[in-house]
């Protein structure tokens, strides 16, 4: 399959997520060695790197496209590491005889490996906090919108937050002040499940409408999480590549048939990313 040339491959939720199932299990009680800092991130770590030695690792935990790796002394929460991919990062468990590359830039030294943060755009970050909802990581995560996995998010919260809204519902939604997680890749998916024109505006979404996007969304993520992601690069620890981008329904099919009516995909570009859509199957 041919990659699309606007896609940068930026990690969206499902990529975090496998990020954090890949982690999770083999950091959770780790006992941190040490810490280096390499070139600068988007933002400070806030903290001395002595200061993270000789804590434990708990849970860790994923709001939108952040990962939070919380700190325990003695059994007890300590802070943590909140940490983001910006648009060209990974996260990895690596051998402590590992070199560290060019673009490396933030190593975390535990008994259970060195977890790296490799990102070449420097646009990912990690920053210390006394707790997730206080701080750096507090400010940043007050701003997403709510989990699309949250059981009380329904079509009538997205249809009330959306109301008189003009824009096209496509960049609208993937703005994540409502709900986090639709990235462009599933946008495009979601929105073409739901039957819905990418470039209708959102305040005319109904109630009805609002259920299926929603309903979509959820679909599309778990199987993109399922896939290992869909950027084709290695999001896991475990070294599987995503897949969910070879099996799309639309996006990057520009001209191609639409797998349920046959008609050629359209793309047009929408807030500078690329919206890929069927122009019979989606109705405005």
């Amino acid at each position: 399959m041919d990659l699309p040339t606007d896609n940068r491959f930026m990690p969206e939720l499902p990529e975090v997520e496998v990020t954090r199932l890949s982690l999770s299990d083999r950091l959770t009680g780790a006992q941190v060695l040490g810490c280096r800092v390499g070139k600068p991130l988007r933002w400070p770590l806030g903290c001395e790197s002595a200061q993270l030695v000789g804590r434990h690792l708990g849970a860790v935990r994923r709001a939108g496209k952040y990962l939070w790796l919380p700190l325990l002394d003695h059994g007890r929460a300590d802070g943590g590491l909140l940490c983001h991919l910006g648009m060209s990062g990974s996260m990895r468990l690596v051998s402590p005889s590992e070199v560290a590359g060019v673009h490396d830039h933030f190593d975390l030294v535990t008994t259970a490996g060195v977890l790296r943060l490799t990102d070449p755009r420097r646009f990912g970050a990690v920053v210390w906090g006394p707790a997730m909802d206080l701080g750096v990581p507090g400010k940043l995560l007050s701003r997403l919108g709510r989990e699309p996995f949250d059981p009380a998010l329904d079509g009538a919260a997205l249809k009330q937050a959306w109301q008189g809204r003009r824009a096209a519902i496509k960049p609208v939604l993937m703005a994540g002040d409502v709900v986090v997680g639709a990235g462009n890749i599933y946008a495009c998916e979601a929105l073409f499940r739901a039957g819905i024109d990418p470039r209708m505006p959102a305040g005319r979404l109904s109630r009805p409408r609002a259920d299926r996007l929603l309903q979509s969304v959820r679909e599309v993520l778990n199987e993109a999480i399922h896939a290992g992601g869909s950027s084709l690069r290695d999001f896991s620890a475990d070294g599987h590549l995503g897949q969910f981008q070879t099996r799309t329904a639309v996006y990057g099919r520009e001209g191609q048939p639409c797998r349920q009516c046959g008609t050629p995909v359209r793309r047009v570009v929408q807030a500078q990313r690329a919206t890929y859509f069927c122009p019979v199957c989606q109705k405005r």
